[in-house]
């Protein structure tokens, strides 16, 4: 079978692999539609996981079931099902308490488990999850909002019924733009979103978001002005930002991927005398089924966020390319 795959860190290429032995409690996946994230440059690069190499990118990812082990009957050849990709041991202190992302030896398909950037991919039954009628590509995006409602948990926004009244998002990405519409799907009326990039704001705009210029007189002019801000773009002096424009008695949630030994200067008074709440997340925890449910009532603009569907060997290149603000979420895509 033809796939993405790393050799080694920071080297990337095509590949032809032997079809993957069906083992116990394991399905045979027939991928029809992957996500790239920014996570897997990362992983490429070792700069998230355990840099296990060799690998098949990819944790992003729906399809059918081809074959199943004998002893399987969740599932059965023909199923459309989406991947859950975390692999949590089950026993340790996060995992005893629910927090399963937060596992001490996760691992994750696509990370450290050959994944989604193949024509098959072997996953363990009970991370399949049906889709329904729902559309590959549109599917496949459930991890990522999966991510997104875990981040949204983590804030309290929507527990016992509390909505902010007006929301900010830090990067117009796929990512920042899947939390800004997942703002205004649980009720949140005014959802801004900021950025630098003007293109990207504009389909920001079409999306029903209100666009704001990073660094901009008018985002100043907003200070203490929002009862919830995000930082969705992994940028440590963005984060340090946040704290500024949060209103009293507001929620800033760091959710972006800072580089691990960035830093930043939060006054704690601040913190302290304002009663902020500062939150921040990693991954999602075993929620695909509730962004499954999400996506199959949203009306086409979530799958929007998709800009690019292509076979897996024109997938290859967008690992090393960045800075095209028209590029959303690239996707390999196959027909059923």
């Amino acid at each position: 079978m033809k796939a993405i795959r790393f050799a080694a860190a920071g080297d990337a290429g095509m590949a032809e692999l032997e079809m993957p032995a069906i083992r116990p409690g394991h399905a045979l996946l027939r991928v029809h539609a992957a996500g790239l994230c920014h996570t897997d440059i990362d992983v490429l690069h070792g700069r998230y996981g355990s840099g296990a190499f060799p690998l098949v990118p990819g944790h992003e990812y729906a399809g059918t079931v081809e074959a199943v082990a004998e002893d399987v009957t969740a599932v059965k050849p023909g199923d459309r099902v989406a991947v859950d990709p975390n692999i949590p041991c089950g026993h340790c202190p996060s995992c005893a308490k629910g927090l399963t992302n937060l596992c001490a030896t996760l691992k994750a398909y696509g990370v450290t488990e050959n994944g989604g950037f193949a024509e098959y991919s072997l996953v363990a039954v009970d991370h399949l999850h049906p889709i329904g009628h729902l559309a590959f590509e549109t599917a496949a995006l459930a991890e990522p909002l999966a991510c997104v409602l875990n981040g949204l948990g983590a804030a309290g926004v929507g527990t016992g019924g509390h909505v902010p009244g007006n929301a900010l998002v830090f990067g117009a990405g796929p990512i920042g733009l899947l939390m800004a519409l997942s703002l205004k799907a649980r009720g949140v009326t005014k959802v801004a979103v900021a950025d630098i990039s003007e293109p990207r704001l504009a389909f920001a705009a079409s999306l029903g978001l209100e666009p704001l210029g990073s660094g901009s007189q008018d985002l100043a002019a907003r200070a203490r002005g929002f009862d919830f801000v995000a930082d969705a773009t992994g940028i440590a002096k963005v984060v340090e930002g946040i704290i500024g424009l949060t209103a009293d008695g507001g929620t800033a949630l760091v959710f972006g991927v800072c580089a691990p030994d960035a830093r930043i200067a939060v006054a704690p008074f601040e913190i302290f005398r304002r009663q902020i709440r500062l939150a921040g997340s990693h991954s999602l925890n075993r929620n695909i089924p509730q962004a499954l449910e999400i996506l199959s009532r949203d009306d086409g603009t979530m799958a929007r966020l998709v800009s690019h569907r292509l076979p897996l060997g024109e997938v290859l290149p967008f690992f090393a390319k960045s800075g095209n603000p028209a590029t959303m979420k690239v996707q390999f895509s196959v027909e059923a």
